[in-house]
C-alpha cells in the first residue's frame, strides 16, 4: 500500500509527440476535455483526436498492467484489507444509518424551528423596513398635515418651510411612490396658493397703506406745527427777555426742561415685509420688488391728481398730506425692508412728485384771488416741507414756488388791505376818540406806540385822532402779520428787509392814496380835514411801530431797527401828504373866511358918519378863527397850528387889502379907513391872545399871529396917516411899510376921496389937519404915478 508508483517517463524516452503530452496531461489531471473535443470538432479534424485517445488507452493499459505485475502481492494484500475495512464499513453504515434515523429524527423537529426561525427573521426584516418606511411616510404626512394647518391659518412662511424641509430630507426618500407623485404634484401648488394669497394679502395692504397715507401726513404734518409752534414760543420769550433787558428791567429767560414728545408715527409694515420674505422664500424676490415699485407708482401717480370737484384752497389739506404719508410710508420701507426698495427708485419717485406738486401749485396760485387761501395753502406747504424734511427729503424746489409767488400773494393781501382801509376811512366821521377806560386807552394808544407820555391820562380821555388811526394802524398790523407769515418758514431765511419793502408799498400805494383821495374828496369840511391832517401826524408816528413790530415778528433785535435811517419811506410821503392835508386844509380855511369877508361888500365906504362899532362880519371872523384854533390847538401840533393861525390872519390880511382893491369899492373915506381899523385892532388883540394861550410864543419868540396881518396894518396905517408921502421915503418905507406894494398902494390911495363936509368939516381943529392930509395924498399920489 506504500509502494511508491513508478516514476513517469519522459516525451523523449517514451516517443511521444508534443499533442500526445498535452492530451496526456491533461487527463491525469482531470481537467475536462470538452473545450478540446469542441475544439476538434470545429476544426474537423475529430480523428486524429481520436487515435490520440485510443493511443494513449492503450499506454494506459500497458502501464496498468506493469503496475499490476510489480505491485501484485501488495495488491492481494490490499484487496485483504479492504475486505476487512468493508466489513467494517458495513458496521459504521449500519451505525451511521441508526444515528441518522435518530437524527433525522431530532433534526427534522429543529429544521422546522429552523425554517420557523428564519421566516421569522424574514418577517422581522421586512416588519423594520416597513416601520422605516411608515416613519418617514408618516414624517412626511406629518410635515404636510403641518403645511395644511399652516395654510389655513394663514402662515404661510411655515407652510413654506415646511415644504421645504419635505423637499430637501424627504421627497427623494419617500418609499411609497404614489405618496412621492402626490407630494411632487402637490408642492407647485402649495407654492402657487402662497403666493396668490400672499400677494391677495399684500394688494390689501396696498389699498389699507394709501387710505391709511393721509392719517400718517396729518400726524407727521401736526407734530412739525407743534414744533413750529414751541419754536417760536421759545424765540418770543427770547426777544421779550432781551427788550426788557434793554430797557433796564430784570427778566430771567428760561428753558423749558420739559418739551412734551411726539407719539411717533404708527402703521403696520408686517404684511409688507412677510409678502417679500415669502416671496423671496419662492425665489421671486426680484419679481416682487419690481410689482412692488409698480403699484406704489400706480399709487403715486393717483395720489398726485387734484381734484376737479372740489376748490385747491378746500382740497389741499388732503391732497398734501397724502403725499406726505406717502413719502413718509417709503422711507420706512426702505430702511426696514432689506433692500425691497433702493435709493434711487425713492429718489425717482420724489422728482415725480417735486415736478408735479409745484406744477400744480403754479397752477393753483395763478387762480387764487385771495390772499388769505393762498397763505392758508402756503403754511400747509411750508409744514409739509418741515415734515419731510425731517425724513431726508429735498423740498427747496417747492418752496421756490411759494417765493415765486410772494408778489402775486402781497398783491392781494394789498387790494384786501386797501378795501377795509377805505371802508374804514369812508366810515370815520372825523371825530375826536372818546375811551373811557384803560383798556381802550392800551388798545388804540399803547398799542401802537401812539401816546405823548407814558403816564397814564385820566378817562374819559378824548384822543387827538380819530378811530380812523387806530383802526388804519390795526389794518397795518394785519398786513405786517400777514407779510411775515407768508415769507416765514421759505427758501430765504432773513426776510426782514422783504418785509419792510412791502410795509413800504403797502403805506405808500395804499394808506397814503387812500389820504389823499381823502384829502381831495369833494364834501370835506375845516374839522374834517384837520381832523385827517392830524390823524396823518399820528400814522406818521406809527410807522416807527410798525418797523418795530416787523423786525420782532421776523426776529430781528429791536436795537438794530432803533438805527439812524432804519425808518421808512412812507414817513416821508406821509410827511408830504400831511403837508398836503395842511394846505386843503387852508384852501378850506380861505374860503369859509372868503365867505364871511364877502361882507365888507356891506361896509358904508362913504359914510359921512363915524361908526364906532365894529363891523358884524369881523364878530363872526374872530369867533370862527376862535372855534378852529381851540380845535387846531386840541389836535394839532404846535407847528401845524402856527401854520393854520398865521395861514388864517395872512389870508384875512389879504382879504382886507383886497377889499379896498375891489371893483365894487369905486371910493372909500377916512370912516372907512378908521372901521376898518378898528375891525383889524379887534383882530389883532385876538391874535397876540391866541398865540400866547396856545403856548406858540414859547416856541416862536421871534414870531407872532399879528405879524400875518402886516400887509393890513401897514395899509391902514398908511391911509391913516397924516403923511402918507413919506411912503416915497425908502428908509421910512423899509421901516413902516416893506409889506405894501407899489401898484396896490396906487390903486388904492387913487379910491381915497376924503370929503372936507363931513365929520371933519364940522370940527375946525380937524379940517386943517384934514386939508393937509388930503394934500399929502395927493402929493403920495402923484408921485406913486411917477413911479409907476
Amino acid at each position: 500500500m506504500d509502494a511508491k508508483p513508478p516514476k513517469r517517463r519522459t516525451a523523449i524516452e517514451n516517443g511521444e509527440t508534443g499533442e500526445d503530452l498535452v492530451l496526456a496531461t491533461l487527463i491525469g489531471n482531470g481537467d475536462d476535455l470538452g473545450p478540446l473535443v469542441r475544439h476538434a470538432f470545429e476544426m474537423g479534424r475529430p480523428e486524429p483526436l481520436v487515435q490520440q485517445l485510443k493511443h494513449l488507452m492503450k499506454k494506459k493499459e500497458v502501464e496498468i498492467e506493469e503496475l499490476c505485475k510489480t505491485h501484485y502481492e501488495e495488491f492481494i494484500r490490499a484487496v485483504d484489507e479492504l475486505r476487512g475495512v468493508l466489513v467494517d464499513a458495513e458496521e459504521l453504515k449500519s451505525d451511521l444509518a441508526s444515528d441518522n434515523f435518530r437524527l433525522q429524527e431530532v433534526g427534522s423537529a429543529l429544521l422546522l424551528k429552523l425554517e420557523e426561525l428564519l421566516e421569522s427573521y424574514s418577517i422581522k426584516k421586512s416588519v423594520t423596513e416597513a416601520i422605516k418606511m411608515s416613519k418617514i411616510c408618516i414624517e412626511v404626512l406629518q410635515l404636510c398635515v403641518k403645511c395644511n394647518t399652516h395654510l389655513s391659518a394663514g402662515q404661510f412662511y411655515l407652510a413654506l418651510k415646511a415644504v421645504d424641509l419635505i423637499e430637501k430630507n424627504y421627497l427623494k426618500n419617500i418609499p411609497v411612490n404614489k405618496i412621492k407623485i402626490v407630494i411632487e404634484k402637490t408642492i407647485p401648488i402649495i407654492k402657487a396658493h402662497v403666493e396668490k394669497k400672499v400677494t391677495t394679502h399684500f394688494n390689501e395692504w396696498l389699498v389699507h397703506i394709501r387710505s391709511s397715507a393721509k392719517n400718517i401726513g396729518q400726524t407727521a404734518i401736526g407734530h412739525a406745527a407743534s414744533a413750529r409752534q414751541r419754536e417760536e414760543e421759545t424765540l418770543e420769550r427770547q426777544r421779550k427777555a432781551e427788550e426788557m433787558n434793554m430797557y433796564g428791567m430784570e427778566f430771567v429767560y428760561t428753558l423749558d426742561e420739559e418739551v412734551s414728545e411726539e407719539s411717533p408715527l404708527k402703521f403696520d409694515l408686517t404684511p409688507l415685509h412677510r409678502s417679500y420674505h415669502i416671496h423671496a422664500c419662492l425665489g421671486l424676490q426680484e419679481q416682487f420688488r419690481e410689482y412692488y415699485y409698480k403699484n406704489r407708482m400706480l399709487q403715486l401717480t393717483s395720489d398726485l391728481q387734484i381734484s376737479s370737484s372740489q376748490a385747491f384752497v378746500e382740497s389741499h389739506h388732503v391732497y398734501l398730506a397724502q403725499i406726505a404719508g406717502y413719502f413718509i410710508v417709503e422711507d420706512r420701507v426702505l430702511r426696514t425692508s432689506g433692500g425691497l426698495l433702493s435709493d434711487e427708485q425713492v429718489e425717482t419717485m420724489w422728482e415725480t412728485t417735486v415736478a408735479k406738486v409745484t406744477s400744480v401749485l403754479e397752477t393753483q396760485f395763478s387762480l387764487m384771488r385771495s390772499a388769505t387761501h393762498l397763505l392758508l395753502v402756503k403754511d400747509y406747504i411750508t409744514l409739509l416741507g418741515a415734515a419731510l424734511t425731517q425724513y431726508g427729503y429735498k423740498v427747496g424746489s417747492i418752496l421756490e414756488v411759494l417765493d415765486k409767488s410772494r408778489d402775486k400773494y402781497h398783491d392781494l393781501l394789498l387790494e384786501e388791505c386797501r378795501q377795509q382801509i377805505s371802508n374804514i376811512f369812508s366810515n370815520d366821521t372825523c371825530e375826536q376818540m372818546v375811551m373811557k377806560k384803560d383798556a381802550d386807552y392800551e388798545s388804540n394808544v399803547l398799542a401802537f406806540h401812539l401816546q405823548a407820555s407814558d403816564i397814564m391820562p385820566a378817562f374819559p380821555y378824548i384822543a387827538p385822532f380819530s378811530s380812523m388811526v387806530p383802526d388804519s394802524c390795526r389794518v397795518v398790523r394785519s398786513f405786517i402779520k400777514g407779510s411775515v407769515d407768508y415769507l416765514s418758514h421759505g427758501v430765504n431765511c432773513n426776510f426782514y428787509d422783504t418785509v419792510r419793502k412791502y410795509l413800504d408799498k403797502f403805506l405808500i400805494d395804499v394808506l397814503n392814496e387812500v389820504i389823499i383821495n381823502k384829502v381831495h374828496s369833494t364834501g370835506l369840511g375845516e374839522s374834517q380835514a384837520m381832523q385827517i391832517a392830524a390823524n396823518i401826524s399820528y400814522l406818521e408816528r406809527a410807522c416807527d411801530f410798525f418797523v418795530q413790530h416787523a423786525a420782532q415778528l421776523c426776529g430781528i433785535p429791536v436795537r438794530a431797527v432803533e438805527r439812524p435811517r432804519a425808518g421808512l419811506t412812507a414817513q416821508a410821503i406821509l410827511k408830504t401828504s400831511r403837508d398836503e392835508a395842511y394846505l386843503a386844509l387852508l384852501n378850506l380855511v380861505h374860503s369859509k373866511l372868503e365867505e364871511f369877508m364877502a361882507l365888507t361888500e356891506n361896509i358904508n365906504w362913504t359914510s359921512e358918519e363915524l361908526v364906532q362899532n365894529k363891523n358884524d362880519y369881523m364878530n363872526e371872523v374872530v369867533f370862527y378863527l376862535e372855534t378852529l384854533l381851540s380845535k387846531a390847538q386840541q389836535i394839532l401840533p404846535l407847528d401845524a397850528l402856527y401854520k393854520v393861525g398865521s395861514g388864517a390872519l395872512e389870508h384875512i390880511s389879504n382879504s382886507i387889502v383886497a377889499a379896498f382893491l375891489s371893483d365894487s369899492v369905486k371910493r372909500f373915506n377916512a370912516n372907512a379907513v378908521i372901521v376898518i381899523n378898528n375891525d383889524l385892532k379887534m383882530l389883532e388883540n385876538f391874535a397876540d391872545e391866541r398865540f400866547e394861550s396856545t403856548g406858540l410864543k414859547e416856541v416862536y419868540k421871534d414870531g407872532s399871529f399879528r405879524g400875518c396881518l402886516i400887509e393890513a396894518r401897514q395899509l391902514i396905517n398908511l391911509l391913516s396917516s397924516s403923511q402918507p408921502e413919506n411912503f416915497m421915503n425908502p428908509v421910512i418905507r423899509q421901516k413902516n411899510y416893506n409889506a405894501l406894494d407899489y401898484k396896490k398902494v396906487g390903486i388904492i390911495c387913487d379910491k381915497f376921496k376924503d370929503s372936507t363936509d363931513g365929520i371933519f368939516g364940522s370940527l375946525s381943529s380937524r379940517n386943517t389937519k384934514t386939508n393937509s392930509r388930503k394934500k399929502s395924498m395927493d402929493v403920495l399920489k402923484k408921485r406913486l404915478k411917477d413911479f409907476n
